[in-house]
């Protein structure tokens, strides 16, 4: 528990929002999906900033995430599902060997390349751009793991959500509570 638990910044609203902590990437995403699937928006739903972020607005990135959970100066961002981080690896894959290939066809619009030439040019131009798009790829599933990583190590992965109803409070309290999180309360303001 904090000292900021009763007080109210003037860059926040006075909208409540409910807060829990999480052992487990598991257990985050699967409160997370209950949270979307019962009804709040995902523009309700914020979890903690990486190390970068936390640098330039607390000044320091040495914290535990039971001092910031009531923390108003406490860095957001909103939620990265594993599926969409997988998309987005996917694309950068795909990306790559598509403009690849792409180059290597353009250096065949001749009217006498054959098949057996575009099909080469495909395969020999895409294959080195697919192997980059899939190094950059890992990077970006890499910084992720250890964004999650980070939080675990510093006491857990936060999760706050805003509530606009009594009847939300309570299904939102529930869900967390129900999917393992920790230190589940409400606190009465919200970053804006």
């Amino acid at each position: 528990m904090t000292t900021f638990r009763n007080t109210k910044p003037d860059h926040y609203i006075d909208m409540p929002e409910a807060v829990a902590v999480f052992d487990t990437v598991e257990s985050l995403q699967a409160a997370m999906y209950d949270l979307t699937l019962s009804g709040f928006s995902r523009y309700d739903i914020s979890v903690l900033g990486d190390a970068k972020a936390m640098e330039e607005k607390l000044g320091h990135h040495y914290w535990r995430a039971m001092e910031l959970e009531d923390n108003p100066d406490a860095p957001r961002a909103a939620f990265v599902s594993e599926e969409a981080v997988g998309e987005l690896e996917g694309a950068i894959a795909g990306g790559f060997f598509f403009l690849g290939s792409a180059i290597a066809m353009t250096a065949l619009l001749t009217p006498a390349s054959t098949l057996a030439a575009s099909v080469a040019a495909v395969a020999i131009g895409g294959s080195p751009g697919a192997v980059i798009g899939t190094l950059l790829a890992r990077r970006v599933g890499a910084h992720h793991k250890d964004y999650y990583e980070n939080q675990i190590k510093h006491g857990g992965l936060l999760l706050w959500v805003r509530v606009v109803s009594k009847e939300k409070e309570e299904l939102a309290l529930k869900i967390l509570k129900g999917h393992s999180g920790k230190d589940v309360h409400v606190h009465p303001w919200s970053e804006v």
